[in-house]
């Protein structure tokens, strides 16, 4: 019987292959397929599909020659594997050597794109639209799929407070709310409504509180409280779970002393229990194995035991899996029923995906489909809609393109390797970008022509503060310190580049791997002698625009006293210097707004806007900061972010001011644009509960619309507040509920909206 259901497997993925189709299934279909399939399997086979091969170091790892491991049933996902060639190869010895012929699912970090790069996912969040960021994801998982990619390790839904935090560039910023929106619009991005042959699989990543970690230092244990868990950190984990993620990762760090790999509360309790997850988990790279240096597990077999039991799924590259599960199993450790609730969620992702039917990679279609135009025009636009403009003193900005010389400072302005920041698959694994990125210096020339004198200064690269993890992927090394006699010339340079200009244009911030994973910060000054630069050009008096790039907010003090204006562009990505160009001449109103809170500085962080009140508020007349020496109070609040033109919110009114707990009310508020020209305003709808079982923050988000008006044009804006928007789970009565209260609910363009009306909520 067996070895009929084999060559009928084989039959119908041949065939399927050969016609070139692949025939969708619901989720039942490919539910009862893949537990007739399971029915089939040894320990040692379940096993296989538990673990999760690294493309790149396999033949360093294996004790086998990887070929047979595949062969042997021992492999069932490989990642960091983008040779298309080698996917098909490794595909056909699965298909068609194997006993059961089961396909390999293909993964990798798909974070903001593909060849086309899109700006970072903080960014994205930036434009406050769902809607581009599922576009763009949408995009990337075509041209992922397209390469061979099922599966992506995205979207990173990491409540990130701490800005010193090198992965808050991944994730969506500080606030529950607007994550969970951003998490829906990633999901279905890369899935679709629900998965099919057209999907890439989502995977929710890290399950969860890791952008909780102590000091803002990556992979640092996280302490959060469950009230915290439950009202911020989980709240984008769970819409993404609503949403139909396929896929979940568990995070590296202990939280609360219980690492998540093994964390049953966690992987069991919230995850399948309480919100009933279907899919499967993997984990983190190697952190199965890590369980013994969290000092958790006894040994690596105890690491395989307790990961398991707690409900994680796959095993990311450590081989603790494939070396030690089936021995648990056989000594009836591990009891084989866990086996198959692990593995019967992994192969019915397959036959969701039509693995089964459509295997391999066509490769006369990948260069085509990943050098579409259509990606690099959406990334242009979803780029300059995640552009912030922090400040635009006496409408510097938008510049005008009859500018005869332009100076241009510094080395970020003219570097194709950071305009993309980190995570892009061909520039980190394929030995190089192959998407002919667009720097600042270039968007700004093909803007202007051969009719603008563009006098460029780089000075020195930012010098890193440490090499990190992806120079040790890609083997480069960090660039050495500038000596004193450069740094001497680039000041000199810079400030007589500036004195010769019409306008300055400054191109200051980060390099890609400095914002990113292992790459969390203790300072957010400007690295390197970026500072010195700016000073130096700003000191001729010459009207000057600075540009960031960067992944987190930076030092900005001195520049937000000195200089007229200021873009925040963060890494906008394949499209981004002429993006930038877009925004600075005028072609595009810039209307993003910030997804967190801009510090003064690192001694501020951890810096939130969805804080608690105390006993002392800080907007008391003689209380005005916890800090004697800097305000406690952000540069730039959450939310913030300016237009070259102008708005004004009016008449905000309640449908009913007084409802019972089970009820709802709508929220109407006009907006006008109030200015000359065309742009866009982002509504944003904040709540606080004056009292109740427990504190609440002073603000919470609980909606946002963002739309388009024409000057003098106003548009009524509608939102509901029901239970969705004002229940909360209570530390003192354990689950969630909307409590009898009196609410304040704010409207306005950031979260220090002013215009204000109350909501009396009864029994």
């Amino acid at each position: 019987m067996k070895a009929i259901l084999s060559c009928t497997l084989l039959f119908l993925a041949l065939a399927a292959n050969i016609s070139g189709q692949t025939a969708p299934i619901t989720a039942d279909e490919a539910h009862h397929r893949a537990e007739a399939l399971l029915k089939q399997m040894t320990i040692e086979e379940k096993v296989g599909q538990m673990n999760q091969s690294s493309g790149i170091v396999m033949p360093l790892l294996a004790s086998e020659k990887p070929d047979n491991l595949i062969v042997q049933g021992k492999v069932g996902s490989i990642l960091w594997l983008i040779d298309v060639k080698e996917i098909n190869r490794l595909q056909h010895l699965a298909v068609d050597k194997s006993r059961l012929h089961i396909p390999i699912l293909f993964a990798f970090d798909v974070i903001h794109g593909y060849r086309t790069v899109f700006p970072i996912p903080l960014a994205m969040a930036a434009s406050w639209d769902p809607g581009v960021e599922e576009a763009a994801q949408h995009l990337a998982g075509e041209d992922a799929r397209a390469a061979g990619i099922r599966w992506t390790f995205t979207p990173m839904v990491d409540i990130a407070r701490d800005s010193r935090w090198g992965r808050i560039v991944e994730g969506a910023g500080e606030d529950p709310y607007l994550g969970a929106a951003m998490a829906r619009a990633q999901v279905r991005g890369f899935q679709g409504e629900s998965l099919g042959p057209d999907s890439v699989v989502a995977c929710v990543k890290h399950f969860a509180g890791y952008g909780a970690a102590e000091g803002g230092r990556d992979y640092d244990s996280s302490y959060v409280p469950e009230e915290l868990m439950q009202n911020v950190y989980l709240v984008p984990f769970h819409a993404a779970e609503q949403a139909g993620a396929g896929s979940f990762m568990s995070a590296y760090m202990d939280l609360n002393d219980v690492p998540a790999t093994g964390n049953h509360w966690l992987l069991t309790d919230v995850l399948r229990k309480q919100w009933g997850f279907k899919g499967f988990v993997v984990s983190d790279a190697w952190a199965v194995g890590a369980l013994q240096t969290h000092g958790y597990a006894k040994d690596p077999e105890d690491a395989a035991f307790k990961a398991v039991t707690a409900g994680l799924d796959m095993d990311m590259a450590s081989l603790t899996y494939p070396k030690y599960l089936a021995g648990l199993v056989h000594s009836g450790k591990v009891k084989e029923a866990q086996l198959d609730a692990a593995v019967l969620p992994i192969l019915e992702v397959k036959y969701e995906l039509g693995l089964f039917d459509h295997p391999y990679v066509d490769e006369s279609k990948v260069d085509s489909t990943l050098s579409r135009p259509e990606g690099r025009e959406l990334e242009r636009k979803v780029a300059a809609r995640s552009m912030v403009l922090l400040k635009n003193d006496k409408h510097t900005l938008p510049l005008a393109k009859s500018i005869k010389k332009i100076a241009v400072i510094g080395a970020l302005a003219d570097s194709v390797r950071d305009i993309e920041g980190g995570w892009t698959v061909e520039g980190l694994f394929g030995g190089g970008s192959k998407s002919n990125p667009v720097t600042i210096l270039a968007g700004l020339k093909n803007k202007l022509g051969p009719g603008t004198e563009i006098n460029y200064v780089a000075g020195p690269s930012p010098v890193r503060l440490f090499p990190s993890l992806f120079d040790a992927i890609s083997g480069t090394k960090p660039p050495p310190p500038p000596t004193d006699a450069e740094i001497a010339e680039s000041i000199a340079k810079a400030k007589a580049a500036a004195a010769g200009a019409d306008v300055v244009i400054a191109v200051v911030g980060e390099t890609a791997v400095m914002s990113s994973e292992s790459a969390s910060r203790a300072s957010m000054e400007l690295p390197g002698i970026q500072q010195q630069m700016l000073e130096a050009a700003a000191s001729t008096g010459k009207p000057l625009v600075l540009v960031l790039e960067n992944g987190r907010p930076v030092d900005v003090q001195w520049a937000s006293k000195h200089i007229p204006a200021i873009l925040e562009a963060w890494y906008p990505g394949t499209e981004g210097g002429n993006a930038v160009a877009d925004v600075l001449f005028g072609d595009v109103n810039p209307g993003g707004k910030l997804p967190i809170s801009w510090a003064h500085s690192a001694g501020e962080e951890p810096l939130y806007y969805n804080h608690n009140l105390t006993h002392e508020p800080e907007d008391r007349p003689n209380f005005t900061s916890r800090y004697w020496d800097v305000s406690s109070k952000p540069l730039y609040p959450f939310g913030y972010g300016l237009s070259y033109t102008s708005f004004k919110f009016d008449h905000l009114r309640l449908s009913k001011t007084t409802m019972t707990t089970g009820d709802a009310t709508e929220v109407q508020v006009d907006v006008t644009n109030t200015g000359k020209l065309a742009g866009d305003a982002v509504a944003q709808i904040y709540i606080h509960q004056r009292w109740g079982s427990a504190s609440r923050p002073v603000r919470q988000l609980k909606g946002f619309k963002r739309i388009a008006l024409q000057p003098g044009e106003t548009q009524t804006l509608k939102f509901t507040l029901g239970k969705d928007e004002l229940e909360f789970w209570s530390p003192q009565t354990k689950a969630w509920a909307v409590e009898p209260s009196t609410f304040d609910v704010w409207a306005g363009e950031d979260s220090t909206a002013s215009l204000h009306a109350e909501l009396s909520v009864t029994e």
